[in-house]
């Protein structure tokens, strides 16, 4: 009797599904207890080994216990939510846990600070305001982004949401004027996890 072997697409699905799980520094065990499964079910749709992974009302209930969205999802499965090639400092990026013999530390990942240079984003944030984020994790809906664009300029916006060929942002000038910019433009996406008012 042969054994299951899961999809390629599976595989990269459940994988996607366990990248966005680390990021949010959560155990296997503390999802799932999210949803009122054990560790090893949620490990079973890591493994890509647990049918109805593509099901959109199965990803919903996944990712909802990450914090996360189907899209956030799609982007990590694609590789747009992986850590930047040409991050600022030599620092290898740490994610998930390390090993010290036979204890375990959570990874502290790194951080990045930009401060404000406009008004673009008042009342979210005014000119003079640090923000922290992180890169790579990919921001939710209503969340502020930092967006390093492949022609060397960074911007800070508003994330709305994003579909296969564009992001959807506000703050390009006010806080209700919408941005579409091409995934091809933005070569890196973060999530900004604080604001420094001083």
């Amino acid at each position: 009797m042969s054994r299951f072997q899961p999809d390629p697409d599976a595989l990269r699905l459940g994988e996607a599904l366990a990248a966005l799980r680390r990021d949010r520094g959560l155990s296997q065990a503390e999802a799932g207890a999210r949803l009122g499964m054990t560790s090893q079910g949620w490990g079973l749709y890591e493994a890509g080994r647990r049918p109805g992974l593509f099901r959109p009302d199965v990803q919903r209930r996944l990712t909802a216990a990450l914090d996360a969205s189907p899209e956030d999802l799609a982007f990590a499965r694609d590789g747009l939510s992986g850590p930047s090639d040409n991050a600022s400092d030599d620092t290898p990026a740490a994610e998930g846990l390390e090993a010290r013999g036979r204890s375990f530390e959570a990874a502290s990942p790194r951080v990045r600070r930009l401060q404000i240079s406009d008004d673009s984003l008042a009342p979210w944030a005014a000119s003079g305001v640090v923000v922290e984020y992180r890169p790579g994790q990919w921001p939710r809906q209503g969340q502020g982004c930092v967006l390093e664009m492949v022609d060397g300029s960074v911007r800070v916006r508003l994330y709305r949401g994003a579909d296969a060929e564009a992001l959807h942002l506000a703050g390009a000038g006010a806080l209700d004027v919408m941005e579409t910019i091409p995934r091809r433009q933005a070569a890196l996406v973060s999530a900004v996890i604080a604001r420094l008012d001083g």
